[in-house]
């Protein structure tokens, strides 16, 4: 059984990445504020929602660089002989609805875009959902032992 070709310390990032994408996702949301989070010392920056956003998209792109880099090395190199267990193919499916609704949320940011109030209201919760999809499908998969997103070797 060959190890999977990521470096523990990638994975490690990937999760701290998308920890910190989740805190300032809810830190988009006047939640920090609202309720005198952001007046804790120390957390401050989780009321600035110019700062948050920005982090936010900084974030977004070093998780799409991990995001594929594992897609990537997966497809490639272990999907014949290491197929998805149904844990990690429910987290796979949330991590690439996030990314699109992300990339639909980024593009209604862009000047001189108009989506549609609708259609924005739409991505906006559909995006929220699904990260709060994922954190249940991470808790789950952590609580019952289902870590891994791939099966034992065939070989």
């Amino acid at each position: 059984m060959t190890s999977f070709p990521i470096a523990p310390w990638e994975k490690k990032a990937f999760a701290v990445t998308v920890f910190g994408l989740g805190l300032t996702g809810v830190a988009q949301m006047p939640i920090f504020s609202r309720y005198y989070i952001a007046d804790i010392p120390g957390f401050a920056w989780l009321g600035n929602f110019v700062f948050t956003h920005m982090l936010h998209y900084v974030l977004a792109a070093i998780f799409l660089y991990f995001a594929f880099r594992f897609a990537a090395v997966y497809a490639l190199a272990w999907r014949r002989d290491h197929p998805l267990t149904a844990s990690g193919a429910v987290r796979t499916a949330l991590y690439a609805a996030l990314i699109a609704t992300g990339a639909v949320r980024m593009v209604k940011n862009l000047s001189g875009v108009y989506l549609g109030e609708w259609t924005v209201l739409v991505v906006d919760w559909t995006h929220l959902f699904l990260a709060m999809l994922l954190l249940g499908a991470v808790l789950w998969a952590r609580g019952g032992g289902r870590r891994s997103y791939t099966a034992v070797s065939r070989l």
